[in-house]
């Protein structure tokens, strides 16, 4: 059996992340929003709605969710009057959306999209498997218009030592377990070890802002388990 880019201990970079990340999401897709319900506690639900709402949008605005994923975060925004187009490099995510959103398969670092025609974007939990984050949000700078908003969700690393200590133990150790007992049990020891890809926060809202979003804040949800990420086009 060939090995798979996502069962190594070494987590894949270039080209190869890419395809890695692509197939290991198809891969998981069926039992992705169950293993997600159970290994959050449910938290998954709260988080989202926090993003939505600061967000903070009209009714009616065209929002795109990039790496989509089964459609949780467009639910989300339809119950906040948006309108939400979702975006994923993952046909299996696509497939498996249950939001009834308009769905696009695309490499999210290059949106067929024209120049400032949303009125806001969102992002779930996949910063990390981005391939280069300026690339990202300077696309998200590209496509959003001025006075649009943006909200990014991504795991976080907490700052207090005791929770760290904690949610390194569960998220290294027990997610694992729980995501080889419901899933694919490679896919549920990568996503713990990607947090590596992402920058600490401070460098997170700079990027932002030199990309655009020059009101780029950053917010710590339950005990820095998550973070959130909320800016404002210039």
């Amino acid at each position: 059996m060939t090995e798979r880019s996502w069962d190594r201990d070494t987590l894949p970079e270039g080209d190869e992340k890419v395809q890695a990340v692509r197939q290991m999401f198809d891969a998981i897709a069926p039992r992705y929003d169950m293993v997600n319900r159970i290994m959050t506690f449910r938290l998954d639900a709260r988080w989202r709605r926090k993003a939505v709402r600061l967000l903070a949008l009209p009714a009616g605005s065209t929002v795109i969710d990039l790496a989509a994923g089964t459609g949780d975060l467009c639910l989300d925004l339809r119950r906040a009057g948006a309108r939400p187009i979702a975006f994923d490099l993952s046909f299996g995510m696509l497939v498996a959306d249950r939001s009834a959103s308009p769905r696009v398969q695309a490499d999210i670092l290059r949106l067929p999209l024209a120049d400032h025609s949303v009125d806001g974007a969102t992002c779930g939990f996949a910063l990390r498997n981005l391939l280069d984050l300026p690339t990202f949000f300077a696309e998200l700078a590209r496509v959003v218009r001025p006075g649009g908003r943006i909200a990014l969700l991504d795991v976080g690393v907490p700052h207090n030592p005791i929770i760290r200590w904690g949610n390194n133990i569960y998220f290294g150790k027990v997610v694992p377990k729980i995501g080889a007992l419901l899933s694919d049990g490679a896919a549920y020891r990568y996503l713990p070890k990607s947090v590596a890809y992402l920058p600490p926060r401070e460098r997170l809202v700079e990027m932002l802002r030199e990309a655009g979003f020059s009101d780029a804040e950053h917010h710590q949800l339950s005990g820095g388990l998550t973070q959130l990420m909320v800016g404002t086009r210039n």
